[in-house]
């Protein structure tokens, strides 16, 4: 009954064995070596090319890389690329909180926010004096994915996407936005503090007239000495070789079965399988009932008051299935179960079997 491997959490995520196995082979030659020599710098450039092969980058589009993951990611934008003023969508823990950076930058003035019910997305449109849009493509929190596209009516302002939870796994058109940034955690089964970002020519520019304006960034958050590094294959500081290491492990497997295509399509299977069980069952059901935004990387499930999810995810923790829990701060009676290209689609499968089993025990 059980899945052949039992991580299912939405970030950390599950990586490879393959991928931990090939790392310990360079443990003599790469780990524990300089970043700024050729052993880690080709294993940089091997990183930024899969990215760009991987996301399909447009011509002129770069990969730009840094320290910090996605969190500190938010503290350089808005230093680096937000000029005066943003506009963005709110729709969860994560979306909220590059809100709040930008609202607390003494620079900035007070950003433009469309606020959505968990569950649901508010509309993209064209605001009137802001410089940069702001918008996950992938929800985290609440299982809500977005289009990656630009605002009709607005053509000059840059389009910033955050990634973390959608980079690998779902479909999209990069020139649709300017800044496609994420950390490597989740379907690019990596761990965390890195982020990586595709870049366009316009958000370059955009880096590069605020660097030489004059204003004061500190240097773990300057996008300008990210973007020189990046060129150069390597980070401004001491990047974790194991998080670049198993990043690339990943891109490559994911690439060299077919590219995003290949990747999306194996999520897909998991969330036809994990959404259809729900909507099958008289006691759990899809969060997110507008099926348009359900996401398919990371899948919420709610349960009616018969049983509780805490209990469903304790009793699966115990036989070895992890990291089902609903985010800790929806406060909801529900399962969050990630569905990234590295989890086997029947490993979904024998998930939901596993919570039916559960289920009839605790309710009988």
């Amino acid at each position: 009954m059980l899945p052949s491997d039992g991580r299912f959490g939405s970030g950390p995520s599950k990586f490879r064995p393959a991928a931990a196995q090939a790392l310990a082979d360079r443990a003599v030659d790469y780990l524990g070596t300089s970043h700024r020599k050729a052993g880690v710098r080709r294993v940089v450039a091997q990183l930024k090319t899969g990215i760009a092969d991987l996301l399909g980058a447009p011509d002129g589009y770069e990969v730009v890389m840094g320290n910090g993951g996605a969190t500190a990611f938010w503290d350089a934008a808005s230093f680096g690329l937000i000029e005066r003023r943003s506009h963005h969508l709110s729709l969860g823990e994560f979306s909220s909180k590059f809100v709040a950076v930008t609202a607390s930058a003494p620079h900035l003035d007070e950003p433009s926010v469309r606020v959505g019910d968990f569950g649901t997305c508010p509309p993209l449109e064209a605001t009137d004096g802001v410089d940069a849009y702001c918008y996950p493509h992938n929800e985290t929190s609440t299982g809500v994915m977005l289009e990656v596209r630009r605002p009709a009516g607005d053509d000059e302002a840059l389009v910033l996407v955050d990634a973390t939870s959608a980079a690998g796994g779902l479909r999209f058109d990069p020139s649709g936005c300017d800044v496609y940034y994420f950390a490597p955690q989740k379907a690019l089964s990596s761990d965390g503090g890195l982020w990586i970002a595709l870049m366009s020519p316009a958000a370059i520019e955009r880096i590069e007239r605020l660097s030489a304006s004059g204003r004061w960034t500190p240097a773990f958050l300057d996008l300008k000495l990210a973007v020189d590094n990046s060129r150069k294959d390597q980070t401004y500081n001491t990047p974790a070789l194991a998080t670049v290491f198993l990043t690339v492990s990943q891109v490559d497997w994911l690439n060299g079965n077919g590219g995003l295509e290949w990747a999306a399509g194996r999520s897909d299977r998991s969330a036809d399988i994990l959404y259809g069980w729900a909507e099958a069952s008289d006691i759990a059901s899809p969060f997110v009932t507008d099926t348009a935004i359900r996401s398919r990387v990371v899948g919420t499930i709610d349960f009616d008051d018969r049983v509780s999810a805490d209990d469903i995810s304790a009793a699966l923790r115990a036989n070895g299935i992890v990291d089902t829990d609903g985010y800790r701060k929806l406060g909801r009676n529900q399962l969050r179960i990630g569905m990234f290209p590295a989890v086997e689609p029947s490993d979904i499968e024998a998930l939901t079997t596993c919570i039916d089993h559960i289920i009839e025990r605790l309710i009988t």
